[in-house]
This record gives structure tokens, sequence and C-alpha cells, in this order.
């Protein structure tokens, strides 16, 4: 898995259930591979742990745009027009607001939102109910331009790393964007919970993949 400097990578196949210890992972491995335990209950541990994380402050919900069909943006579009961009779906908006009723539901408190400027983010990140929407450069969207991958990544690391919030802090930005960062490829509406720490960012977990 390759991603940004400061995104700890050996940690991954543990911190995807930040309460197992290596031991308690084999033996959880050992579960599902003998057919004790369901991979569908392994999920909802891991989800649960990823809400717990985000409830307790501190946290950052990286979030890949809602469902919008397509790859990248057709040629010629404007960032200022959206009717030039690929556009979030009925189903994406619909499960940008799904999405925005699941903090709600858990408690979480949201004390920023962040959003690429790419009106698929915005409208995602505005859907989602949760608060003031910023548009943030260093979310967009280098799918076209490559050259910015190095600088927009290195500002996106730093504005988690900066976080120190008593809530969450939730971007919306773009799959291209989250794999320069952390090597993970994300679904479309799926978030990932990192823990700015010590000078690195750790996977808590994956909500939605």
């Amino acid at each position: 898995m390759n991603g940004h400097p400061l995104f700890t990578r050996e940690i991954q196949m543990i911190r995807r259930c930040p309460t197992l210890s290596l031991h308690a992972f084999s033996m959880l491995a050992l579960l599902i591979a003998t057919g004790l335990i369901a991979p569908r209950d392994v999920e909802a541990q891991e989800d649960n742990a990823a809400w717990a994380a985000l409830a307790s402050g501190g946290h950052v919900a990286l979030m890949r745009h809602a469902l919008a069909p397509g790859t990248g943006d057709p040629a010629g579009f404007s960032r200022d027009d959206c009717a030039t961009q690929r556009n979030l779906s009925t189903q994406g908006r619909a499960q940008a607001r799904a999405i925005g009723e699941r903090f709600r539901e858990r408690g979480i408190a949201v004390n920023e939102v962040r959003a690429s400027r790419w009106c698929r983010c915005l409208d995602t990140a505005e859907l989602l109910g949760l608060g003031e929407v910023i548009p943030t450069p260093a979310l967009d969207s280098f799918f076209r331009d490559r050259g910015a991958a190095d600088r927009q990544t290195r500002e996106l690391g730093e504005l988690i790393e900066a976080w120190s919030g008593e809530g969450a802090l939730v971007l919306v930005t773009h799959q291209v964007n989250i794999t320069a960062l952390t090597g993970v490829y994300p679904r479309s509406g799926e978030i990932l919970v990192l823990a700015p720490e010590d000078g690195a960012l750790e996977l808590v977990g994956r909500l939605g993949n």
C-alpha cells in the first residue's frame, strides 16, 4: 500500500479494528477461516470502532464524494460551471443525505466541514447537512493535472495533521486525492477515519467500504 510519507502504513491490518491486539487479530482470522464467526460481524465491529473514534473527537473523516457516474470530468469542463462537470446522480444525492443522517444518529459532533471546489464534492458536503461547507483548494481534484499531485497531497496531509478540534473534521474530496495520501482506493461515499498522531496519520477504520 503506497501513500504519503505522513501516513502510517504498517499498522493497517491491525488498525482496521483498533480494539484488537496482534494476538487477538490472529485468533479472529482463525475464527473467520473456520466459519465460527461471520465476516459481516467483523465489519460491524470495525464500523462501530470507527464511529466511536469519530465520536471521541479529534479525528478526521476523509470522504470520497457520493455516487457520480463516470470518470473524471468531460473535456472542456469548467470548475465554475456545474453543468460542465460530472455531477451526483439521484442515488448519489440520496447517499449523501443518508450518510449525514448516520452522523446525527451516532451523535457525532462535527466542528468543521471542508470540500473540494468541484460541484459533486460541494453538493455532497451540503447534503450531509453537518454544517457550513468551506471550499478548500487542497481538496480539489488533480485527475487532469497530475503535476499538482505532490503539492496538494502535502497540503492535505498538513491540513489533517494540524487538526486538533474537539469534534470531527469532515473533508469531502476525490478518489485520486485519497489514494495519493493513503494508498487506499475508496468507493463513492466511503469515509476513512484518520487520527493525526505524533506526526503521522493513522487509519482507524473505513465506513461504507
